[in-house]
């Protein structure tokens, strides 16, 4: 039985940090034997939101540099970046003809953008990017999207285009997959102030920060406001620093909510144990990242590669499309 394939990728926003790990990539590397996996870099996507191009490049090779690290496999996950696959623009202009405005204005994401970056003018580009991401999927015909919570419309998008496409040209014989998102438990983790990990809003943690980086950043972060001193009985189902133990540090959890409550464990140890674990999952990430950092031309082979492999795969569901619609 062949197995399903899936498809996900990220804008190229540089170094990626504990978010992203926990959000995506961890999901993706531990998906990549039971699934076909294509991942790739959205760098057009970048432009929805700012039109320099002078960093999506550098950016490009960092990503990938973590990607690799943290133990994503090129043999089994190509990689690959989204604007050396000429289709993905020829299908776009298709699916664009399949949605309407006033159903793009109601995706809950870019209101969310709009809200938050304060846009008061917004482009047809950022109106469609979910058409767009829909292309993503479609062209390699994914039916397994890992994604965030907030990307979750965006997949009922993808599913409607889809229904669309074969409904108008191929009803007896679809050609595309409608797909399904895959979730993980911790899709969203809380930056170090507790507000959404971001790099604008300086509370990251990178997957390349050394281990004194990471003790102290932790120590500035926020802990149940109640538990002054160590005596003091706290509230782990509020603290930030109980939800990182939670993803990095479960075998630990219990007696650290245990000991928290009781007043037993004050923050400076429960930050210290945080981080002692953090900088364990950390080092052998930092170790290949140095391997992969002097010798940046395998990085590049690594998409030369991934591209070649996904451009098969984008020409011949473009022939199919093309085909169908009677455009060949």
């Amino acid at each position: 039985m062949a197995k399903k394939r899936i498809l996900s990728g990220m804008r190229p926003t540089g170094k990626l940090h504990l978010g992203n790990y926990a959000g995506a990539l961890e999901n993706w590397i531990n998906l990549q034997d039971e699934y076909e996996s294509y991942h790739l870099v959205a760098d057009y996507h970048v432009l929805t939101t700012d039109l320099s191009t002078n960093e999506i490049y550098d950016n490009t090779i960092e990503m990938v540099i973590d990607w690799l690290s943290a133990g994503l496999d090129p043999q089994k996950a190509p990689m690959f970046r989204q604007s050396q696959i000429k289709e993905h623009t020829e299908l776009f202009l298709i699916f664009s003809m399949l949605i309407t405005k006033a159903r793009l204005e109601r995706n809950p994401t870019l209101k969310e953008q709009v809200r938050d970056l304060n846009i008061e003018n917004l482009t047809y580009g950022h109106l469609g990017y979910p058409v767009l991401q829909a292309v993503d999927i479609l062209l390699y015909k994914g039916d397994v999207v890992p994604v965030g919570e907030d990307q979750l419309p965006h997949i009922e998008i993808t599913r409607e285009i889809a229904r669309r496409f074969n409904q108008q040209y191929s009803p007896d014989a679809p050609v595309f997959p409608e797909p399904e998102g895959k979730i993980t438990q911790f899709a969203r983790l809380p930056g170090l102030d507790g507000k959404r990990m971001s790099k604008s809003l300086g509370n990251t943690i990178f997957l390349s920060d050394e281990p004194d980086v990471v003790i102290q950043k932790l120590r500035k972060a926020v802990t149940d406001p109640q538990k002054v001193r160590k005596n003091d009985p706290g509230r782990p189902e509020i603290c930030l620093v109980f939800t990182y133990h939670q993803k990095f540090n479960p075998g630990e959890t219990p007696d650290i909510e245990t000991n928290c409550r009781s007043g037993a464990l004050g923050c400076v140890e429960c930050k210290l144990k945080c981080a002692s674990k953090i900088n364990e999952i950390l080092a052998p990430i930092i170790y290949k990242r140095k391997g992969y950092e002097k010798n940046l031309n395998s990085v590049v082979e690594v998409l030369n590669d991934g591209e070649d492999k996904a451009r098969k795969v984008a020409q011949a569901t473009m022939s199919e499309v093309r085909d169908k619609m009677t455009m060949g």
